[in-house]
């Protein structure tokens, strides 16, 4: 019989399981206060309607999903063919019924939550390949699910703001987008701080850099290309106001 509790025992994984069904619970809650008409709504992300975000959450709980049972099974499962099938999945499952679409959300995060759940100890550390092509333990599959719920949230444009993202959770995201940029070379000549903090990121050999700093939640919306409310800039790259965020993903 199926366990009816996470057979991982390491706390830090028990934590990070925990702030991803955390993130579930809210992106859900956000989703069911909308309306079946206001799903037709816009979302926060150019070009994607609310059922945009519902739809590519739903798909990449399932996607997610297949990487769990690819390290449970050793049987190599991609998250998807291609980047185009992705896409093409988001497009048409935003045309689902509404109650399609709900139970889309529903029904993957249910998968998703179960195959985490049986997962043991000794499988999560198998290797699998992102849809980027990044090769990556299993227990980084709760990392990559955590992001999407959080930040997808928000952008159902309903109320949810970043300062609703727990601290550990913007400040890896923060990590993570400017991680990104470093590894891009797209950071040159701009810092970004969080005042009172020791989140400090950015080009540290630039003599005259750009310096975005804010709150935590207002510093994360910004780097993630999500606005500027919040956040200041000075130096050379600050002569129009807040300069738009490098590309993230």
């Amino acid at each position: 019989m199926a366990a009816r509790h996470d057979l991982a025992t390491d706390p830090g994984l028990q934590e990070e399981l925990l702030q991803a069904r955390r993130g579930t619970a809210f992106f859900a809650r956000k989703l069911n206060e909308l309306t079946d008409a206001e799903l037709d709504g816009g979302s926060l992300l150019p070009r994607w309607t609310r059922r945009h975000v519902v739809a590519h959450v739903g798909y990449n709980a399932r996607a997610v999903a297949r990487l769990v049972e690819w390290a449970a099974t050793g049987v190599e499962t991609p998250m998807y063919p291609s980047t185009e099938v992705r896409d093409h999945e988001i497009s048409f499952g935003a045309t689902l019924s509404p109650i399609a679409l709900r139970n889309l959300f529903d029904h993957s995060a249910v998968h998703l939550s179960v195959e985490w759940r049986d997962l043991p100890d000794r499988d999560w550390a198998s290797e699998v390949k992102t849809i980027q092509g990044r090769t990556v333990p299993a227990s980084e599959t709760v990392w990559m699910r955590t992001r999407e719920v959080w930040i997808h949230a928000v952008d159902l444009g309903n109320g949810a703001t970043f300062a609703d993202v727990p601290a550990p959770v913007l400040e890896r995201l923060l990590r993570d987008i400017t991680g990104a940029w470093h590894a891009r070379g797209t950071d040159a000549g701009l810092m970004v701080r969080v005042p009172g903090t020791d989140l400090e990121f950015g080009d540290t050999g630039a003599e005259d850099p750009t310096i975005v700093s804010g709150p935590l939640p207002a510093v994360v919306e910004w780097a993630s290309g999500r606005g500027t409310g919040g956040v200041t800039a000075s130096g050379p790259g600050a002569t129009c106001g807040v300069p738009a965020a490098p590309k993230w993903i």
